[in-house]
C-alpha cells in the first residue's frame, strides 16, 4: 500500500496586520488663530529687541510705557518672545499632531496657561503702570479665542466623568503660572537683602537725600531694581499718587520736579538714573565697595 503524504498546513504568521497610520487633519481654525498670534508676538519681539516703538505707540503712550517697563521682560528676554513660543507650540500641535485626544489635551493645556499669563500681564500693566497696551490686548483676545474654540470643539473621547477634575487641574495650573510670574517680577524670589545695598539706602535717608519718581516711569523701575530688596528703604517720593494722568504731588511741585527719576543730594538735582557708585560718591558713603 502506498503511504499518503501529509501535506503541511501553512504556517500562521505571528505578525498582526498593521494599522494604518493616523492621517494628519490640521485644525485650520486653531492654526489660523495661532498664526495670527505668531504675527503679533513676532512683531512685538522685533520691536523689543531693536528698541523701536511699536506701530501706533507714540512716546509716553500706554503701549510705550508697558513695552519699556520691567514687566516687558522675563528672565532677560522680551515677554513677547515667550508668547511667540506659546503660539508656535499651539500652531505645531494643531497642524502636525494627529486629531486624537492627545492633541486636544495638549491644546487645552497650552491655551489655558497662555491665556492666564496674558491676563496677568494685562492686569499688571493696568494696576502697576496705569497703562494699556493695544498690541498686548490684541494678543490676549487671540488667546481667549483659542481657549473658546478649543473647548467648544472638545472631542467625544475627551474625559467624561473625570472632566471636572481635568478642568480643575487646568484652572489650578493657570493660576499657579500667573502667581509664579507675579512673585518673580515683584522681587519675592530675590536673594536675601545685601548688607551693602541696605547700608547705602539707609545712608541716603540719613543724609536727607530725596529720590523723586513715578510708579509708571520705566527708568524709576530700573533705579529701584539696583537696590534689590533694599529698594523700600530708599527716601522715595511718589510724584503721581493720583494716577498717571492725575495731579502731581505737592512736594514735587514745590521742588520743581519735572522729570523722573530726580535725585536731590545736598540741595543739588540729578535728573537721571544714578549708578550705585555715583550715589555712594555723591552722598559721601565711605563704606561702599566699588569693586562689588
Amino acid at each position: 500500500m502506498s503511504r499518503k503524504r501529509k501535506t503541511a498546513a501553512p504556517a500562521r504568521s505571528s505578525r498582526t496586520p498593521s494599522t494604518p497610520a493616523p492621517t494628519r487633519q490640521p485644525d485650520l481654525v486653531v492654526a489660523g488663530l495661532a498664526g495670527l498670534g505668531v504675527l503679533i508676538t513676532a512683531f512685538l519681539t522685533f520691536t523689543g529687541l531693536t528698541a523701536q516703538a511699536p506701530l501706533f505707540c507714540g512716546p509716553d503712550s500706554g503701549c510705550d510705557l508697558v513695552q519699556n517697563s520691567r514687566y516687558a521682560t522675563l528672565l532677560g528676554l522680551p515677554v513677547a518672545l515667550w508668547g511667540l513660543v506659546f503660539y508656535v507650540a499651539i500652531l505645531w500641535s494643531a497642524t502636525l499632531l494627529p486629531p486624537r485626544l492627545k492633541r486636544w489635551r495638549r491644546l487645552a493645556w497650552l491655551t489655558v496657561i497662555g491665556f492666564a499669563i496674558s491676563v496677568y500681564f494685562t492686569l499688571t500693566g493696568w494696576l502697576a503702570l496705569d497703562a494699556w497696551c493695544g498690541w498686548c490686548l490684541a494678543s490676549q483676545f487671540v488667546m481667549l479665542a483659542l481657549v473658546v474654540v478649543v473647548f467648544a470643539r472638545r472631542p467625544e473621547s475627551a474625559p467624561g466623568e473625570p472632566w471636572p477634575r481635568f478642568a480643575g487641574a487646568l484652572l489650578l495650573v493657570g493660576v499657579f503660572a500667573a502667581g509664579g510670574l507675579h512673585a518673580w517680577q515683584n522681587g519675592w524670589l530675590l536673594p536675601p537683602e545685601d548688607p551693602q545695598l541696605r547700608g547705602l539706602a539707609e545712608h541716603l535717608e540719613e543724609r536727607g537725600a530725596k529720590y523723586y519718581g513715578a510708579f509708571w516711569c520705566p527708568n524709576c523701575q530700573d533705579q529701584r531694581q539696583m537696590f534689590g530688596r533694599s529698594a523700600d528703604r530708599l527716601p522715595y517720593v511718589e510724584c503721581s499718587p493720583n494716577g498717571r494722568r492725575g495731579s502731581v504731588a505737592v512736594e514735587c511741585v514745590i521742588n520743581d520736579i519735572d522729570s523722573y527719576p530726580t535725585w536731590v543730594i545736598d540741595d543739588r538735582q540729578y535728573q537721571r538714573v544714578l549708578t550705585l557708585d555715583e550715589l555712594a560718591r555723591l552722598s559721601g558713603y565711605r563704606d561702599w565697595n566699588s569693586d562689588r
